[in-house]
């Protein structure tokens, strides 16, 4: 480590994305390790709309909702370290072999100036960077809808998403097969529209690795 990223840990040291302790190096703390709710493996890798599978490490209740909102809304950028090893070594587990290329799900300009930054791009090169490759901005975001966390109906969470994205380099898009990273999917609106783009863009092949789930009704 040098100079300069000690000193980084001295003004920031890494803490916990779950419930803030400071640790010695990046990660998660032993007591959320222990109490998060992660994935059972018949869960960990679905199914949404469109035949577009989806892997995911937690459940999006309690502890992580209260990390990944804290991360996405509330300044806690430092959090994607974390989050994104988890997506990496479930995306590893789950979809391996099945990608040659990582993307993400963008943000739109505006809320990008508003926040500082994308969540979701921030998680792609976390979990890129255990695979020792970049992702690749293959999308863009080109109309600042309403948050899709405002909405809680399916239909009115596909409407909101429509006609929002296009392909940011179709010409490294075709004969892909790509891995595209978000944070959270609850319908997987997002997910399914993206995936569209990509795909009459001439993408081989689309899977999908987020960090959270919401949790199945009645669950």
């Amino acid at each position: 480590m040098n100079l300069w990223e000690c000193l980084l840990d001295l003004l920031f040291p890494p803490k916990c994305p779950f419930c803030g302790r400071v640790l010695d190096r990046p990660g998660i703390c032993p007591k959320c390790e222990e109490i998060l709710p992660w994935m059972e493996d018949q869960n960990s890798l679905w199914e949404i709309p469109g035949g577009l599978r989806c892997a995911a490490p937690l459940w999006y209740r309690e502890t992580v909702r209260t990390g990944l909102l804290r991360f996405k809304f509330q300044g806690a950028a430092g959090a994607a370290d974390a989050l994104g090893g988890l997506i990496a070594q479930c995306a590893a587990e789950r979809l391996s072999g099945e990608f040659d290329t990582v993307t993400w799900a963008p943000v739109s300009r505006r809320r990008l100036r508003k926040r500082g930054y994308d969540q979701a791009e921030l998680l792609a090169r976390s979990a890129c960077r255990r695979w020792d490759v970049k992702p690749v901005r293959l999308l863009e975001k080109i109309r600042d809808n309403p948050a899709q966390s405002g909405m809680t109906d399916a239909a009115a969470r596909r409407a909101n998403v429509e006609g929002v994205y296009r392909a940011a380099e179709p010409e490294s898009i075709q004969g892909r097969r790509i891995l595209l990273v978000d944070d959270i999917c609850t319908t997987g609106a997002t997910l399914v529209e993206c995936a569209g783009i990509l795909r009459s863009a001439g993408a081989a092949e689309v899977v999908c690795a987020v960090a959270a789930r919401t949790p199945l009704e009645g669950s």
